[in-house]
């Protein structure tokens, strides 16, 4: 009776919620002892795990929950165990039915979750498969939280029949070094944590392309609802979005324009203009459209220079529904960078805004990097936009996934789907080719850390350019399902405190830089509604935390990324934080430490997983992809970071291997200098640089904004902090400001050439 009844509910499930099963081929049918967890995401999950596992399991089931009245018919078909999780007996019954042979299910968070994401994980179900020496069978629930059953009304769009998937992972069993006690209990429970955390990762659909997973997003969250929003006061749902976009890559599609040769393309004359439904806003009072270039073929790459807004998005997606690569250009670098840039890239074309150049005084580099590829001002784009175009764009956002395929051609996971580059903090910045399933990958590994919800109001100030700014402030949040708001710059230190106080932002992106300039200048209550802040790209002085801390009673996550990552490895989070650290590396990230010499504790990061790039675009050599690879093979990337990973696998930044000195015979962490700097004089900036030096082989110097710096104080906090006098800088150097990068990163070729001509007596410090 019971098989019927399975094959009954199994029935109805794929008919109604057209239930997709991944990876059901690995389950362990001659597993003796087998316990099933999975997350909790709505009062289906029982039902579900009921219908499709091959074998019904016993479920456990919470003795509270199970005197409610609707809770009745499910268990009076079902085997169960009724368990009270306040008494500690109730793993001995758990213990006794795993060891007689049973399969047993339980949700190892306790609870349905009112997040969205995943909650808290409880140790019990650990402990009872070590005990009972039980493997663990991992299944992920996607797509039940937006039912009717789900506990996350006014979170999510709920609806009567949403697609779901169930994901199956290999079983696999814990292990603990410890012996018994407290220590084998949050081994056993950490190790639990870390396995609902790969599998909230491993239930994410990452091979496809992005414009697909965006077309889910608004399957899930509905078209209508805002999602994007900009300072030009643009608000727009999925369904603007996209008919925008069809609008443009329409105008793409019909342009006029001559074709470039390569992979590029090169276009003679204004382009085409759009006003409309095609228009989105860009920089301050600046309403533009996307770009209006034509090439058929793959490998088209257009460059994209504009600012944070509507428009941005708008033209980044037009691109893709068009099959282009967008190339996304740091505009805060010279016009010999931007020229550089482009023939890495073989980019022939480049769009930005007339109102844009002006307003960012960017009327030089744009007029140098014209004589080298075709700029298309986007303010020329509007004439076109014709009543036809226009209603075309609207048919298209009707049925979007044909239009997309159409006009794409078949668009693979594996394709490039942006091109950014590295900050140049270091050298001349170098191509980083992303891929769709790197892209949506670290986006998967956000969602199964970062508790984001739709419900969040996602303020990012983060330029695109950066793959902090791309990945992990846009296009994460828009995914999500979260209210997205762009503003252009991340400088203006006065306006951002009232524009999150004015949007009630919950979830903040920045740098240490621009979050320490927010600090200083907001009012105590302008962050009153965020609940979230996220830091990456630099690291967290102790100045910022503690400024964040008792002004706000914020507690800042500070991650860990690089542009080849896409970019995020490492963060900190509501439910795993430590001070000092950048959390634990992100689901789905292999890793090993490459011994260094003179580092006692730690070693050189080398990271493999489904969000590291497809490869390098080298300057001087734009037709080799240059893949990732180490001394143990293909995809292993070298973060050229020194780090330390504890026993609870929190990682703590060193330093990037390039800024070590060696003197002495030992290695000498530049950033801990600067570290002893930011202890002495909190509220300055500083830099410290290794350079040659004739007698010893190379010196360490500081250059600091603190006018009355003093070395004896570097002394005095070095004696503190227990480090020798080879931590001691030779010369400590004051000047106006430090060179930053539009990331807010130190330029250190920038400072480099500074302190040089200081030290040699060219240039003069302050006044």
């Amino acid at each position: 009776m019971r098989h019927v009844l399975q094959r009954l509910a199994r029935g109805l499930f794929r008919r109604l919620f057209r239930v997709e099963l991944r990876g059901w081929e690995q389950y362990p049918h001659d597993e003796r002892r087998l316990l099933i967890v999975a997350n909790h995401t709505s009062y289906l999950d029982g039902a579900l795990l009921a219908a499709f596992l091959p074998d019904v399991p016993i479920f456990v089931i919470n003795t509270h929950m199970a005197r409610h009245w609707w809770v009745k018919p499910f268990i009076a078909v079902t085997r169960h165990i009724s368990i009270d999780p306040t008494n500690s007996h109730y793993l001995k019954t758990l213990i006794q039915h795993l060891k007689a042979g049973e399969r047993v299910a339980v949700f190892p968070e306790g609870r349905i979750s009112v997040t969205g994401a995943l909650m808290k994980i409880y140790e019990g179900p650990a402990l009872a498969a070590d005990k009972a020496d039980a493997a663990l069978l991992p299944v992920h629930i996607e797509g039940a939280q937006y039912s009717l059953l789900s506990r996350l009304q006014g979170i999510v769009r709920r609806r009567p029949f949403p697609r779901i998937r169930l994901t199956l992972l290999p079983p696999r069993r814990l292990s603990a070094t410890a012996s018994g006690g407290r220590a084998r209990r949050q081994q056993l429970g950490r190790q639990l944590d870390e396995l609902m955390v790969d599998l909230a990762y491993a239930g994410m659909n990452i091979d496809q392309p992005l414009v697909s997973a965006m077309l889910e997003a608004w399957e899930r969250h509905g078209g209508r609802r805002v999602i994007l929003e900009d300072a030009q006061q643009q608000r727009l749902g999925w369904r603007a979005l996209f008919t925008r976009a069809f609008i443009l890559a329409d105008l793409l599609d019909h342009s006029p324009l001559p074709l470039g040769e390569g992979l590029g393309v090169r276009v003679d004359g204004p382009g085409v203009r759009a006003d409309g439904p095609g228009v989105s806003a860009d920089g301050p009072g600046v309403r533009v459209d996307g770009p209006g270039v034509r090439a058929d073929g793959p490998g088209v790459r257009v460059g994209l220079l504009l600012p944070n807004s509507a428009a941005a998005v708008i033209a980044f997606l037009a691109l893709h529904l068009r099959g282009w690569t967008p190339v996304v250009l740091n505009f805060t670098v010279g016009a010999h960078e931007l020229i550089g840039a482009c023939r890495t890239a073989q980019t022939r074309t480049v769009c930005t805004s007339r109102a844009f150049v002006a307003a960012a005084n960017l009327d030089a580099p744009i007029a140098a990097l014209g004589e080298h590829v075709q700029v298309l001002f986007l303010e020329d784009l509007r004439p076109r936009a014709t009543l036809s175009a226009r209603l075309r764009g609207l048919a298209r956002a009707l049925v979007p996934g044909w239009s997309f395929r159409r006009w794409a051609g078949p668009v693979r996971a594996d394709d490039p789907a942006v091109i950014l580059f590295t900050s140049g903090s270091e050298r001349a910045p170098k191509g980083v080719v992303l891929t769709h399933r790197n892209l949506l990958a670290n986006v998967a590994q956000a969602r199964a850390v970062l508790d984001i919800m739709p419900r969040d109001v996602i303020l990012n100030v983060l330029p695109m350019f950066h793959a902090f700014g791309l990945t992990t402030a846009t296009l994460t949040p828009l995914l999500l399902g979260a209210r997205l708001i762009l503003y252009p710059s991340p400088l203006h230190y006065h306006v951002i405190p009232e524009l999150s106080y004015e949007r009630r932002a919950t979830v903040l992106f920045g740098t240490n830089t621009f979050l320490m300039g927010y600090g200083r200048h907001a009012d105590p209550y302008d962050f009153f509604s965020v609940r979230l802040v996220v830091m990456g790209a630099e690291p967290l002085r102790e100045e910022t935390r503690r400024l964040w801390a008792e002004k706000f009673g914020i507690r800042i996550s500070e991650g860990y990324g690089l542009t080849e990552a896409s970019p995020v490895l490492a963060t900190n989070s509501r439910r795993h934080h430590r001070g000092g650290t950048v959390g634990k590396l992100l689901p789905g990230i292999e890793h090993y430490l490459e011994p260094v010499e003179g580092i006692a504790e730690g070693g050189l990061l080398c990271v493999r997983g489904a969000n590291v790039m497809a490869g390098y675009l080298l300057p001087g050599q734009p037709d080799r992809l240059v893949p990732p690879r180490t001394g143990r093979g293909p995809g292993w990337h070298d973060t050229g970071d020194i780090v330390r990973v504890d026993a609870e696998g929190f990682v703590t930044i060193l330093g990037r291997a390039k800024r070590f000195a060696k003197l002495a015979g030992e290695m000498i962490s530049l950033a801990k200098i600067e570290q002893l700097a930011a202890e002495c004089w909190p509220e300055d900036q500083h830099a410290a640089l290794n350079l040659p030096d004739p007698v010893k082989g190379e010196t360490i110097v500081l250059l600091t904004t603190h006018r009355d710096a003093d070395r004896q104080e570097l002394v005095a906090a070095a004696h503190r902090e227990g480090l020798g006098d080879l931590y001691l800088p030779r010369r400590v150097l004051i000047v106006r400001e430090i060179p930053l990068l539009g990331s807010g990163k130190p330029d250190y070729p920038g400072t480099r050439r500074l302190a040089e001509a200081l030290n040699a007596g060219v240039a003069d410090g302050p006044p």
